[in-house]
């Protein structure tokens, strides 16, 4: 299509998915289209734009996915974008943009792939950009202390001695105050082996909230009033030292909204830890399987789109590929807003620039593990896309992988059955046969269970890609919103 934007795209107020991709739209992007508050989903990628994003996008609250990359939109991201707490995705690679990224809210974990192919984008180190020059006000209120100091000085000469001895002391009384509490506040980012002992009651039972092949997980309280997860290591297996390592060497360079957040680590001779954004809702595990709690299909779609969105990341967003390698439902945390955060990365390999794959010894939880992975120890980006086929199986049928016997596996049972009757496989809590929606939403769980299965196709060439998959899953997640 060849054309501009009209202003009238503002009156689209019941839209949910707008995809005008891969078009010859010219011009710029209309004030008008903050109007779309329902908007979910916006793709303009892929035209010829021009012109400013318009700061009236920032009243787009319901907006999740936004793509403006390969056009030549010109200006600055506006500030007020951080008001957008629910996009995921934002992406304006490859145009003529400049100025400063900002950092607050949804841009505290995206990509600095995003941004990449830009005049002269400046700001945070995270997005692969340079700092930003100090602003022309900043620079004013320099010359104006310079002017001051200067006639300052030229006082000082005049005035008795005294004053000035006084002066001088008070200046530098300042100056050390001001580096003492520069120091405090440095020292108030790390955290101490006693004050992780003083913060988990001595590691108490009581505190205990999981635990795993290498290690266990403690709640703890810090001083400030934060609460943490401390992730301790069993020292007396040999596979911990290593566990720790990777975890420290992975997960240093990796920031993403769903991925669990290190805070710090703790190391010494006889105790090494990860201390942890603490998730107060914990695992997908817990929320599917214990009788006290329930999720219903558009919490348990949102927390699968959270975690593809995560592999996403691992697999295309980061300079070196990083392969999970233990996908699970316990692996899978959740906050307060019961937004999905994947954690443990103990066994998780990077793959090098040239590598498409490796080999491990290192096996991950049976059920979960793609062929190759358990018969070769061959290891690739596509090992993580089988096991999350399973996981979403898994999520949607409530069964877990390992209870089948014999030949028969989660992933054929499911298959066998999905032509047949979606009612057969789904959990049963899931869905109301007499809601007036009930036929859309076993619409909507075939075409999830549809994705589950390309994902864990036998063989890792048939498999789909992460990319693909949030992108398949987003749709149906607007299905879902529609019904």
């Amino acid at each position: 299509m060849v054309g501009t934007l009209p202003p009238e795209i503002g009156k689209l107020k019941a839209a949910i998915l707008i995809d005008l991709s891969m078009n010859q739209f010219s011009n710029g992007i209309p004030s008008e289209i903050g109007g779309l508050q329902m908007l979910v989903h916006l793709s303009l990628r892929h035209n010829k734009l021009q012109g400013s994003i318009p700061d009236s996008m920032s009243r787009m609250v319901g907006l999740e996915f936004l793509d403006l990359s390969h056009n030549n939109i010109s200006g600055i991201i506006p500030m007020s974008l951080e008001k957008l707490q629910n996009l995921k995705y934002f992406n304006v690679s490859v145009n003529k943009l400049n100025g400063e990224i900002p950092s607050g809210g949804p841009f505290k974990n995206l990509s600095s792939q995003f941004f990449i192919n830009n005049e002269a984008l400046c700001g945070s180190s995270r997005f692969s950009v340079p700092p930003c020059p100090t602003s022309s006000k900043h620079r004013s209120n320099r010359k104006k202390l310079l002017v001051l100091f200067l006639f300052l000085g030229i006082a000082l000469v005049v005035v008795p001695s005294p004053f000035i001895f006084f002066l001088i002391r008070y200046r530098k009384g300042k100056r050390v105050l001001q580096q003492t509490d520069s120091l405090s506040a440095i020292t108030r980012e790390r955290i101490s082996y006693y004050e992780l002992i003083q913060a988990t009651d001595a590691l108490s039972e009581s505190n205990l909230i999981g635990s795993g092949s290498f290690g266990s997980v403690y709640i703890g309280v810090l001083r400030s009033g934060t609460t943490i997860a401390v992730k301790v290591f069993n020292l007396q297996l040999d596979a911990a030292f290593k566990s720790f390592d990777t975890e420290c060497e992975v997960l240093r360079s990796l920031r993403h909204r769903n991925l669990v957040k290190v805070i710090t680590s703790c190391s010494k001779l006889d105790f090494k830890a990860l201390v942890l954004e603490y998730m107060p809702n914990g695992s997908l595990e817990k929320y599917l399987y214990s009788h006290n709690y329930f999720l219903d299909i558009r919490q348990r779609l949102s927390i699968m789109i959270d975690v593809a969105c995560a592999l996403e990341y691992l697999h295309h967003g980061c300079s070196l590929a990083v392969i999970h390698c233990d996908l699970k439902p316990s692996n899978v945390l959740l906050d307060e807003y019961m937004v999905a955060h994947l954690s443990d990365f103990g066994i998780s390999k990077l793959l090098g620039e040239d590598q498409g794959d490796l080999y491990t010894k290192t096996l991950a939880t049976l059920g979960y593990i793609a062929p190759e992975y358990g018969l070769d120890g061959l290891v690739s980006t596509k090992c993580d896309v089988y096991s999350y086929g399973v996981m979403l199986l898994e999520t949607f049928t409530r069964r877990k992988p390992h209870e089948f016997e014999g030949d028969l596996s989660l992933k054929q049972w499911v298959s066998c059955s999905l032509s047949e009757a979606v009612m057969d496989v789904i959990d049963v809590n899931l869905v109301t046969p007499t809601a007036n929606y009930f036929k859309k939403e076993l619409e909507v769980v075939a075409s999830i269970m549809n994705v589950a299965l390309d994902c864990c196709a036998e063989s890792p060439a048939r498999r789909t890609n992460m990319k693909d998959a949030v992108g398949i899953l987003q749709k149906i997640k607007i299905q879902l919103l529609a019904c």
